[in-house]
């Protein structure tokens, strides 16, 4: 009920509703009428999920905000019970079949699959419609927060401490391996400066040339760590005008060579936009490499890597497809991890990089695969300066 002078006004009617003639019953139900339209039109406001069940869990009312969270349609009221929407939530209290809900409050944070993924807080607080109600009248009331932003926030932080935390790690693992490599270099060079020295017998030409090996394998294993140290080394995007199907195309001809040797191919399909963007264009082109390079080492000769350029209003989309074995479902959700890998010669990472550079840039990098059918990356794009969307 409204609170206030207009309340208690309508309040003193509804007390003799009894002895009022048509006329005035008619004024009365058009008042409260304009006062349940009032209210419906606050509760549909409000971005949180407000819902009226009862005992049982049958839904009674549910705002416009709850009905587009768990997938409520206008005909469902008063048929399906919130445990038929939230599955898991009746398990989450505690409760089985018949059971009725208890006059306490209850707070939760859940993950809903329809019709959407969304994490959502969850209170349910119990009510009674007046004074005088008889117990078992109970109702409750539901309030559903979206908290998805927060919960993805929190998990992109500690996942963000929890790869600069590896990438120190290996950073200076990688630094330690470069100075026994130093030494062993500039031995090796002594070794093959005196073996010069010696006549040119069979034995000093076999030695000759396994120095000559372990030289270049040396040479190999620092040219690794640099590589390495350079790829994992966090560096301030430099922010230019970037089209990003010129640079796609910079990078597709560059892996040109192992395209080729593997025999793969790449079909490019642009869209009707130019895509361009502020962007790091070197940072950018180790995004479309490393993709590329994954696609690549998941398919057979003959393979096809299809990539479509598409946009909306807010950003632009690069979808990588291949037609490879497919990632499983335990490994999808671990793709991003450092060090995991499925690859007999893989670092594990090339797509923890990706993420890392893709959100330095406002982006986003997603993955769908399906096992024995293949994988598509999607790179998203924001068309606006990168740098103001963060001040948002």
């Amino acid at each position: 009920m409204i609170s206030g002078k207009k309340g208690s006004s309508l309040d003193r009617a509804l007390g003799r509703v009894d002895t009022l003639d048509a006329t005035n019953l008619a004024n009365l139900v058009q008042r409260l009428a304009r006062e349940r339209s009032f209210l419906e039109t606050i509760f549909n406001t409000a971005l949180e999920g407000i819902l009226v069940i009862d005992k049982h869990g049958l839904i009674e009312y549910a705002n416009l905000a709850s009905r587009k969270m768990i997938g409520l349609k206008d005909g469902d009221l008063g048929d399906l019970t919130l445990w038929r929407m939230i599955p898991e939530l009746r398990s989450s209290l505690g409760l089985e079949e018949g059971d009725r809900l208890q006059s306490s409050v209850s707070s939760r944070e859940l993950e809903l699959a329809y019709p959407e993924r969304r994490y959502v807080r969850l209170y349910i607080l119990p009510f009674e419609e007046s004074e005088d109600s008889e117990e078992g009248e109970a109702r409750f009331v539901v309030i559903l927060s979206d908290i998805t932003r927060e919960k993805q926030s929190t998990e992109e932080f500690i996942e963000s401490e929890k790869v600069t935390s590896i990438l120190l790690l290996a950073a200076g693992v990688a630094h330690e391996l470069g100075n026994p490599l130093n030494s062993i270099t500039i031995h090796l060079q002594l070794m093959e400066r005196q073996l010069a020295k010696a006549n040119g017998t069979a034995a000093s030409d076999r030695i000759a040339s396994s120095l000559e090996v372990c030289l270049e394998e040396v040479a190999r294993l620092d040219g690794i760590i640099k590589n390495f140290l350079e790829a994992i080394r966090p560096q301030e995007p430099d922010f230019q005008t970037l089209n990003l199907y010129e640079a796609l195309e910079e990078t597709i001809e560059f892996q040109s060579g192992e395209l080729e040797d593997r025999g793969i191919k790449v079909e490019l399909e642009a869209g009707s936009e130019h895509p361009v963007v502020r962007a790091d264009k070197q940072q950018i082109k180790q995004v479309f490499f490393n993709v590329t390079k994954n696609a690549m080492e998941a398919m057979q000769p003959g393979g096809i890597i299809k990539v479509k350029v598409e946009s909306n209003d807010e950003r632009f989309y690069l979808r990588f497809g291949d037609s490879g074995s497919g990632i499983s479902q335990d490994n999808l959700s671990q793709v991003f991890q450092p060090y995991h890998t499925t690859k007999k010669t893989g670092t594990g990472l090339g797509l923890m990089i990706v993420q890392r550079i893709m959100r330095e840039h406002g982006g986003q990098v997603g993955i769908d695969s399906k096992e024995d059918i293949g994988t598509v990356v999607t790179l998203e794009f924001p068309k606006q300066n990168p740098k103001f969307k963060m001040l948002e």
